[in-house]
């Protein structure tokens, strides 16, 4: 993934919800380093999620979230 693209994906990251914003900070900053360009690529799918959806899989409320996505709501809710 190009520099641009993760630009990209960084500023997805930002969100409204601060609690939200704060998980995926911390997970920019450590075991997004570790992810293939295709992982990079379903988290950016991934985050196109409404706030309030997204954090709710993340923090385990809801376990309505798209089949592709499993190993990295894992991993978000790991941070």
């Amino acid at each position: 993934m190009d520099r641009a693209a993760r630009d990209r994906l960084k500023w997805k990251c930002r969100r409204g919800l601060l609690e939200l914003d704060l998980v995926l900070e911390r997970f920019l900053q450590g075991p997004a380093a570790q992810l293939t360009d295709e992982q990079l690529e379903r988290l950016g799918e991934l985050l196109e999620q409404p706030d309030n959806e997204l954090w709710d899989a993340v923090c385990g409320r809801s376990e309505r979230f798209d089949g592709r996505y499993p190993d990295l709501v894992e991993r978000l809710r790991a941070c």
